[in-house]
């Protein structure tokens, strides 16, 4: 099922990093989870949650510099309804799922796909949003499919479904892939015409292109993976049953639907 954009959004995609300790934006995400978790009579343990950067419209920061998103919000919600307490980590993704494989973190939540490569290091929940990936290039491009890709360079996000997708019909299509670790840099090559496409899930292109990226889209969605919350393999199984927990209750009672509803629409 294709969906558009909600344009009701903010009007610029951030795209600064924020360090690897843990951020100010923290403390805000987390207050009304610590709140709760404390009226409720919950434990005092603070689980670390690992995120992305910029994966707008799952994580991204505001105008205000806190982080945002419907992964944040689904934190929140699940947080709220199973009264534990966390703090955000704004690693990057590649940082985030290294730091879950070192058990830096707790858990990690950034629109990561589940395959079954990373079912070999991590436990997942049940998915809480089905994905695809798309193509995207420059608004004034005259590429209309793949074909057009033949001795073209292509950019990619290192360790995305987009990523693996592309990688996928290299050969067939004739392409070579170049790799970037944050979206923005990956975007803002296709637009500079250094790569004439790139390939990333179809929300986050989506929500770019509804910001005036300068981006156009010109393939239907390719059948992609569900996005699920980890943690590092055989550890934190109380923290998964919460969140497996929390998302049917959030999903019950409303709440799921109004986080997409914010973000995006039918």
């Amino acid at each position: 099922m294709k969906k558009f954009l909600c344009a009701l959004m903010i009007g610029a995609m951030t795209f600064s990093l924020a360090a690897c300790s843990t951020s100010s934006d923290s403390d805000a995400v987390s207050g009304d989870s610590e709140a709760a978790a404390t009226e409720d009579g919950g434990s005092d343990k603070v689980y670390v949650i690992g995120t992305d950067t910029t994966f707008a419209p799952f994580e991204f920061q505001d105008e205000n510099g806190d982080q945002v998103g419907i992964d944040m919000d689904i934190l929140a919600a699940v947080a709220e309804d199973q009264g534990f307490k966390y703090e955000v980590n704004v690693l990057g993704f590649d940082a985030a799922v290294q730091a879950l494989e070192s058990e830096q973190v707790d858990g990690v939540i950034a629109g990561m796909s589940i395959t079954d490569a990373r079912k070999e290091s991590f436990d997942f929940s049940e998915p809480y949003f089905d994905s695809g990936v798309m193509m995207g290039v420059a608004a004034d491009s005259d590429i209309t499919g793949y074909e057009d890709l033949e001795g073209q360079k292509v950019a990619v996000k290192q360790g995305t479904e987009g990523a693996d997708f592309a990688e996928s019909i290299a050969d067939q299509y004739g392409f070579e892939m170049v790799t970037f670790t944050d979206s923005s840099m990956m975007y803002e090559d296709v637009i500079a015409g250094n790569s004439v496409a790139c390939f990333e899930d179809y929300p986050v292109l989506g929500y770019a292109i509804n910001q005036g990226l300068g981006l156009k889209t010109v393939t239907d969605k390719e059948q992609g993976s569900s996005y699920g919350f980890a943690v590092h393999k055989g550890e934190n199984a109380e923290l998964l049953e919460m969140f497996n927990a929390g998302l049917q209750n959030i999903k019950d009672n409303g709440t799921y639907q109004e986080i997409l509803d914010t973000y995006i629409s039918e």
